[in-house]
């Protein structure tokens, strides 16, 4: 069985496809769960094959779609959700999704769930992975958008500040700072005064800069 929780991330589709092309080549059958935990709760549980994922691996969010379910954090919507599972005769749960998600995925196995986690969030805030699915398409998009915000601010000799998402996790500003030249990052991880970031802004121009970009 395969579901996606949480934020939707560009990538979770072709995991999806993976998961069941896989899976049907060692002979095993495979389910979707539709809307995550919720949908567990409910027994949106419908069976997938190949021809169903065939043509979604270019296509962005879910094809299983996603809810964020508040009672699934209770042991009574966690009950609820294993015993639709048992009743579906479910041997095991591929799970994918963030941080919540994967909180999920552990509950799940304190009741004999057997389940895998599959790490996908554009924050990149999931420990033991290097890069989770979703990252490196939102890092692409975040450097589209600036190209064509620095025109406008060069054009107006203004300083612009990027806010990217990330949650907690400072990876998409402090990358996309990088790549894009930025005069400055803020990072959730490091505390910064106001005043530094002001006479970053105030060297910039000095230095004959008619931009300024900071990253947060």
């Amino acid at each position: 069985q395969v579901l996606t929780s949480g934020g939707d991330a560009p990538g979770m589709n072709a995991c999806v496809r993976a998961v069941v092309r896989t899976a049907t080549f060692h002979g095993v059958e495979v389910a979707g769960i539709y809307e995550g935990y919720q949908g567990m709760i409910r027994g949106e549980i419908k069976d997938l094959t190949t021809r169903d994922v065939g043509g979604i691996i270019q296509r962005g969010g879910t094809i299983l779609q996603t809810a964020r379910s508040e009672e699934f954090r209770t042991k009574q919507g966690q009950r609820e959700a294993v015993r639709e599972l048992n009743e579906n005769k479910i041997d095991g749960v591929v799970v994918i999704g963030g941080d919540g998600s994967l909180n999920g995925a552990r509950a799940l196995a304190t009741y004999g769930i057997k389940v895998i986690g599959v790490p996908a969030s554009i924050d990149n805030d999931i420990w033991g992975t290097e890069m989770s699915i979703g990252v490196d398409t939102a890092l692409n998009t975040i450097i589209n958008a600036i190209d064509q915000l620095r025109d406008t601010a060069s054009s107006h000799n203004r300083a612009f500040i990027i806010e990217t998402m990330g949650r907690n996790c400072g990876y998409l500003a402090q990358v996309s700072a990088i790549i894009s030249g930025a005069e400055m990052v803020l990072l959730p991880e490091v505390d910064v005064e106001i005043q530094d970031v002001a006479k970053v802004i105030e060297d910039s121009y000095i230095r004959g800069k008619n931009l300024s970009l900071i990253h947060i």
